[in-house]
This record gives C-alpha cells, sequence and structure tokens, in this order.
C-alpha cells in the first residue's frame, strides 16, 4: 500500500513536470508521457490525479495565481509599487511568465476558469473600496484599471535579455531603466496615494 508521504511526493513531482512541460511546449503541444517521465511515474498515475492534460494545467495555473497573488501584494493606494512588483517577480519567474502565457493563448476566447475570474472579482473589489475611500479615480472602471496596470507591469517581463539592442549601457542599466518607465507609467495614471514609509514601523 502506498503512504500518504509517498504519494503525495509522487503528486508534486507531477505538478513540478507539467509545470516545465506546459511552459516549454504549451497545452496542446504538452505530452503526458513526458510528464510521466519527469516525474519518474506512469500516465496511468498522473491520471489517477488529474482526468486530463487540461485539468493538470488548470490547476498549475491556479497554483501559479496564488504565488503571484501573495508575491506581489496589490495595494490599491500604491498601484505603482504594485505594477514594480509584478515586473519583478516575473522578470525573476520566467517559466511561470510562460505558462500564465500559453493559457491566456490557447484558452483565448473561452470562459475563464474559477482561479482567474476569483482573483479578478477579488481584486477589483479591493480596487473599488480604494475608490470609495478616495484614493482612486472613482470615474474608472475597477476592471479597467487592473487590466492596464496589469499589461503596463509585464510590459517587458518577458523582453528583457531578449531584444535590447537599441539600449546604451548595461544589461542591468537597461532593465532597471525599464523598470522604471513601467513604475512612471503607472504613476501617471494612478498616483499612489500612500507613501512606501507608511509601511514602517513607529520608532
Amino acid at each position: 500500500m502506498t503512504s500518504p508521504s509517498r504519494a503525495d511526493s509522487t503528486r508534486d513531482r507531477i505538478l513540478e513536470a507539467g509545470k516545465s512541460e506546459f511552459a516549454r511546449h504549451g497545452i496542446a503541444g504538452a505530452r503526458v508521457d513526458r510528464i510521466a517521465k519527469a516525474a519518474k511515474t506512469s500516465k496511468e498515475r498522473v491520471y489517477a490525479y488529474f482526468r486530463s492534460k487540461e485539468e493538470l494545467y488548470r490547476f498549475i495555473a491556479a497554483q501559479e495565481l496564488d504565488a503571484v497573488a501573495e508575491a506581489t501584494r496589490l495595494d490599491p493606494t500604491d498601484l505603482p509599487g504594485y505594477a514594480g512588483r509584478i515586473h519583478d517577480y516575473f522578470t525573476a519567474h520566467r517559466e511561470n511568465l510562460l505558462l500564465m502565457r500559453w493559457g491566456q493563448l490557447e484558452f483565448a476566447g473561452t470562459d475563464p476558469d474559477d482561479a482567474t475570474r476569483d482573483t479578478a472579482i477579488r481584486k477589483t473589489a479591493q480596487i473599488r473600496r480604494a475608490q470609495q475611500d478616495g484614493h482612486l479615480d472613482p470615474s474608472w472602471d475597477p476592471l479597467d484599471i487592473l487590466m492596464f496596470v496589469n499589461q503596463l507591469a509585464m510590459a517587458w517581463a518577458d523582453r528583457l535579455g531578449v531584444d535590447n539592442s537599441a539600449a546604451t549601457g548595461t544589461q542591468s542599466e537597461f532593465a532597471l531603466a525599464r523598470r522604471a518607465a513601467i513604475v512612471t507609467a503607472v504613476e501617471r495614471l494612478f498616483p499612489a496615494t500612500r507613501s512606501a514609509t507608511d509601511d514602517r514601523p513607529n520608532p
């Protein structure tokens, strides 16, 4: 009989292998046999945990949404800072970025899954409360604010180090300048109403 710890280890290996496979090949191009081989298990075991390749992808993508939310922490009173954190997260986790890009491409035109829908609902509710409290311009639709900030934050995430032939200075200088441009763009659209020092404990 398989012990719970061993079963959990197999499942974790499947998730890790699936994440790499989807990032490299997308959902349509991913192969369950390759996932099973990388996870050191069988295709039958993969299907025992997840009924389909799509179900496996959606589970992994939902985990990634949670990880992004935890790492970036939406603060509607400081959307420029939030945009900078999103940029930092995805430039540091390129495999995760590719994973999400494939889902956007291959599920385009379909209804969003529960995890994506729940995340959007939760974040737009936060933005709406900030508008009601006077921190953000209430004439904007909260969903538009979320979309515009995310798109600006992701503008350079998958391009740094790929095409900077027109850049001057070092790679590091180029990357820092792109991040600064993102934060400045969001600041001009949605100025922060709380400074970073507000989080510091009182002396």
